[in-house]
């Protein structure tokens, strides 16, 4: 039985000038419209066309099917995220467990004001998740983390850094899905975020004080 192929995710061409810029960013935003609208199983070109005020053809200019267009949204998500992340962690004037507690907190913040995108991005995944495109960009955020862990744990061995970085990483992204799925109001995002900092803070500091760290 042969396995079925991964779909193309990759976009087609770049915008070159303004006009057509304009065309990919109106379609990016009607595909918001209509993810968050209809859900990704609903989702199609068609719709994202007609939305967007442009013919089908004039898309597949730009992206071959409906998971490039999904793929793309996922991944300007990603990189808003993780250029946010990175912000953050590398800030060298406070000290990384305050910049720790910092980064949870917008992240949850940013998971909240983005739930509806964000739940039905979630639904869409897996027509994307495996892919080399979906893992570069994972890999790179999970790279940041990383370095982060090996600053703020300066004697632990670099298998204690990469799980250290996992171990946070993976909490932030499970804990802000629910949260910001079930919250009523920022203030309610924010006590979660202050407790969730907190726990993670006081386990980086008993990594800390564990004796032998060093391979």
């Amino acid at each position: 039985m042969k396995s079925r192929s991964s779909p193309e995710i990759s976009a087609r061409k770049r915008p070159q000038q303004e006009r057509s810029s304009r065309l990919v960013a109106d379609i990016l935003e009607a595909a918001i419209r209509v993810l968050v609208r209809e859900g990704a199983r609903r989702f199609t070109t068609a719709r994202v066309a007609e939305e967007a005020g442009v013919s089908v053809g004039s898309l597949y200019q730009y992206f071959p099917n409906k998971e490039a267009i999904l793929f793309r949204l996922q991944a300007d998500e990603w990189r808003q995220t993780s250029d946010l992340i990175a912000t953050l962690l590398a800030d060298t004037k406070r000290a990384p467990l305050d910049r720790l507690r910092a980064t949870v907190r917008e992240f949850f913040r940013t998971e909240y004001e983005e739930a509806a995108l964000r739940v039905a991005l979630g639904d869409a995944a897996p027509l994307y998740r495996d892919a080399p495109e979906a893992v570069t960009l994972k890999a790179a955020t999970m790279k940041q983390a990383h370095a982060f862990m090996a600053e703020a744990l300066p004697d632990a061995t670099d298998e204690t850094h990469a799980f250290a970085a996992e171990f946070v990483m993976t909490s932030m992204a499970v804990l802000g899905e629910h949260v910001s799925g079930d919250a009523h109001s920022k203030a309610e995002v924010d006590r979660w975020a202050v407790a969730m900092g907190d726990m993670l803070c006081a386990w980086l500091d008993q990594l800390s004080r564990q004796p032998r760290l060093k391979s």
